[in-house]
């Protein structure tokens, strides 16, 4: 019965329904929609300035129930019209990505300093991560249109988290670093652990779990690392790319935290 209601919504028709044309990286699809994603950014970081912590945190709470219920469809969308029939793991929801709507979520949970790592994880690591995908979305561009309209959704999203979260921060006398570089440690060692188990039972490439793309059994398919993969091996890849993302991390921490400061005092 809900089904001959909301015809729209359920039918296979809509949810299987791809593009005539699947739209390119860094076509005018993909461009437009990230040149919406920062306007719609901007705004919303002036909009929450207005915002108390008990809203900002609220916001990001919902954010992350949300992002969880969406990954709970993605799973069964991803079964249904991307690898039917096939086991696959590709799209299991451990990547770097997936990480802001555990930590969002968790927000309802925890406090204290548990709190403050992730409220810095997902104003320092979340925007790397979402920043990484739109610049470089090949795996975005699905034909599928709800899956292609769910991986936008959901890096903006991260967006809106990082912004919110930074917000409440900037708040704070002091904001340390090192207790997320912690938190990204453990969530890169459920990573790998997830990766090794998955490739051990799948054992093929095409399916099988590649979660923050630091499987050690074949290169990286990241520009650069994938070249270092080649060159110096999967085990230098991994470890260069991890220092990687943590410097960068940093670097988006300092602007934020340090710089930003310098300007508010100067103000």
């Amino acid at each position: 019965m809900l089904y001959g209601h909301c015809p729209i919504l359920f039918t296979e028709e809509i949810m299987g329904a791809e593009f005539a044309s699947v739209p390119q990286p860094y076509g005018a699809v993909h461009i437009g929609i990230v040149v919406f994603i920062a306007a719609a950014a901007l705004g919303l970081f002036f909009l929450f300035k207005r915002l108390d912590d008990k809203k900002l945190l609220r916001i990001i709470i919902i954010l992350g129930a949300f992002m969880l219920l969406t990954e709970i469809w993605k799973q069964f969308f991803v079964a249904k019209y991307v690898y039917k029939d096939v086991v696959s793991a590709w799209f299991f929801p451990w990547q770097l990505c997936s990480m802001a709507m555990y930590c969002s979520f968790s927000l309802l949970f925890i406090k204290g300093a548990a709190r403050e790592a992730v409220l810095v994880f997902l104003c320092t690591f979340t925007p790397l991560a979402a920043v990484m995908a739109l610049a470089v979305p090949e795996d975005m561009m699905r034909p599928q249109i709800a899956l292609f309209c769910h991986s936008f959704l959901f890096h903006a999203l991260m967006i809106v988290e990082c912004l919110a979260a930074m917000r409440i921060l900037l708040r704070r006398e002091r904001v340390r670093f090192y207790p997320s570089v912690i938190l990204f440690l453990i969530m890169a060692a459920a990573a790998e652990a997830i990766n090794v188990i998955s490739h051990n039972i799948i054992r093929d490439i095409h399916v099988e779990a590649n979660m923050f793309y630091i499987t050690p059994y074949y290169p990286s398919t990241q520009p650069v690392f994938h070249e270092i993969a080649v060159r110096f091996g999967t085990a230098a890849e991994i470890i260069v790319y991890l220092l990687a993302i943590i410097l960068a991390s940093f670097g988006i921490f300092l602007i934020e935290f340090r710089l930003g400061r310098r300007r508010k005092s100067a103000n």
